[in-house]
């Protein structure tokens, strides 16, 4: 019964959110579910407190400082004309008549840079909608070019990237954000590849059977009368976070004296090494909200505003995650788990492959990249770790197909990226979500099993 409470509480979960109820409200009380199957209704209050919410606190103090660097970063870069005129610069540089192209290159430089997946979104669907109106594409397909730019290769491919989804592994495996860069680099290039060339041949197949861009009411108009920073100004801030990130991981915090994270203040650590990754992507955000600051002082028509918005922007998005990682331990703590947790470790005697799956099977059913990850990680990342150091597999390998494969089945329909893309594009799912699955989901997938084949039989670059 308890394994049977446990796929229940699973299926109620996706089904719910994919209805609409926020996670905050479904994730304490399924996970509560599931206890009643086990039989435990003793243990209904103290899994709440003790559990519950002992994991979703440990999340936030673990990572809020990048939810809330990341969220005020796109905000400023948003508010100040940056993102805008970085999408602006990329189509006059690509072309209009390359409209595909030129917004799935928009939305990766602003996304590798920090920018919030929303913020871009908002930002590039007006000059998209603009350009394939120009272009006779149909509008369709414009969701999925922004998802491809946005939720893929500069999400969890990239090395580099401070996406939360590439930051995630770090204090699990020791590692950074550049883990496995080599790697990271042809998966990237598999993803905006095959990406680009299957939408570009969709929108010759509509275009030859008589589908144009189509009449639609209350499209956006790209013009905007607020002036905005030269291009290459726009992109300083990117530019930081990225030069920054790579040297605070790679050359600055490694050789630092670290010995005083030993006292039990600082939790009795041996090393920074699982503190490295995540110290570096603050360090590196901070400097380019400076950085933006100061470049647009003149520029700001309320600095304090957007600040503040930029900081509640962070609120929602941390604590659905990390009620999500609630759930997931409350779920780990059940007998009826060690079923699944046997089932998924018995995939393969590959940690790679099956890392890969209990990665893919937990955001697919969470709706959530980061949130599938970190429940994966946080009831079986210690057995990965200890199953690769037998098999000689590096961590940054691990590291790479954990954050790839958060980014594979997390764009089922019901997740909440997706959801929001089309109602800011003010298309349905039966309109164009066909085209964001296969370059979310699809084209991603063949990218990690090259990674992991890849990695298996030559190790980590």
């Amino acid at each position: 019964m308890g394994t049977l409470g446990i796929l229940i509480s699973l299926a109620l979960l996706m089904y719910l959110a994919y209805r609409g109820i926020n996670v905050l409200i479904l994730a304490p009380l399924l996970a509560l579910l599931a206890l009643l199957f086990a039989g435990d209704i003793h243990l209904l209050l103290p899994t709440y407190t003790q559990v519950f919410m002992k994991a979703m606190g440990g999340y936030v103090i673990q990572f809020f400082p990048l939810f809330l660097l990341g969220a005020l970063f796109g905000k400023l870069m948003d508010d100040s004309g940056s993102a805008r005129a970085i999408a602006q610069g990329i189509v006059a540089k690509v072309g209009s008549e390359r409209a595909i192209l030129a917004i799935v290159l928009a939305c990766g430089i602003l996304t590798y840079g920090g920018v919030s997946l929303f913020v871009v979104a908002f930002a590039v669907y007006p000059i998209g909608a603009a350009l394939f109106r120009e272009a006779g594409i149909p509008k369709r397909l414009i969701p999925g070019a922004i998802a491809l730019g946005s939720f893929t290769f500069t999400m969890t491919a990239l090395p580099g990237t401070p996406a939360i989804q590439n930051a995630i592994p770090n204090p699990f495996f020791g590692t950074d954000a550049f883990a496995a860069p080599g790697l990271g680099v042809i998966a990237g290039l598999i993803m905006f590849g095959l990406g680009t060339w299957w939408l570009t041949a969709q929108s010759r197949k509509l275009m030859a059977a008589g589908e144009d861009y189509g009449a639609h009411r209350d499209d956006p108009v790209a013009e905007d009368n607020r002036a905005i920073p030269g291009f290459w100004l726009a992109l300083l801030p990117i530019f930081v976070v990225i030069v920054l990130n790579f040297l605070m991981a790679k050359q600055i915090l490694p050789n630092l004296d670290t010995s005083y994270l030993a006292k039990p203040e600082f939790g009795g650590l041996q090393d920074a090494k699982s503190l490295i990754g995540i110290w570096s992507i603050i360090v590196a955000l901070s400097a380019a909200i400076l950085l933006l600051i100061a470049m647009h002082w003149q520029r700001w028509m309320d600095l304090k505003k957007s600040v503040n918005d930029g900081a509640f922007g962070s609120m929602l998005p941390i604590l659905n995650t990390a009620a999500e990682v609630g759930y997931g331990t409350v779920i780990a703590s059940l007998a009826g788990f060690v079923i699944i947790r046997d089932l998924v470790l018995g995939v393969s005697d590959n940690p790679l492959i099956s890392e890969a799956v209990a990665v893919n099977i937990l955001a697919g059913i969470t709706g959530s990249a980061s949130g599938g990850m970190s429940i994966a990680l946080k009831t079986l990342g210690e057995q990965y770790l200890t199953m690769a150091n037998a098999a000689g597999i590096s961590p940054e390998l691990l590291h790479r197909v954990a954050a790839m494969a958060s980014g594979c089945m997390d764009t089922l329909p019901h997740n909440g990226a997706v959801i929001s893309l089309l109602a800011i594009c003010k298309l349905t799912h039966r309109e164009s979500y066909k085209f964001i699955f296969v370059n979310t989901v699809a084209f991603p997938m063949v990218a990690l099993v090259v990674v992991i084949t890849l990695g298996t039989l030559f190790g980590s670059f």
